[in-house]
């Protein structure tokens, strides 16, 4: 029998401010390439835990979700384990190879705030 439940459900990391920065990022993006990232979100969600190419490892924590999108574009939710949930901390486009410094930064800082 397949077991078609969550392994673990995504939600989206709001600031003390109420802002919800990784949905406002993604209601930013036109509609094909927000259905391609949330399959992807939802195929770690449903296979938890996943390697490879859908999710990778970035240390501290930290994980992302891998998209590939339209035009060779490629797309990264970075995300962590906290309370049992998968918390959607930030969103990028990828311009270069490695992940910038300042988001794997950010996705820290906001990873701290909701683990007091």
């Amino acid at each position: 029998m397949i077991d078609r439940s969550k392994k673990i459900a995504a939600r989206f990391y709001r600031s003390a401010m109420g802002r919800n920065p990784v949905r406002d990022w993604l209601l930013e993006l036109d509609k094909e390439d927000r259905r391609v990232i949330g399959k992807d979100i939802q195929k770690v969600e449903f296979g938890w835990p996943i390697g490879m190419p859908y999710c990778r490892p970035l240390g501290h924590g930290l994980w992302e979700v891998r998209s590939d999108l339209l035009r060779g574009r490629i797309a990264r939710v970075i995300f962590s384990i906290v309370g049992g949930e998968m918390v959607l901390l930030h969103g990028i486009e990828k311009k270069t190879q490695k992940t910038p410094t300042h988001d794997i930064e950010l996705a820290l800082k906001r990873k701290r705030e909701i683990e007091r």
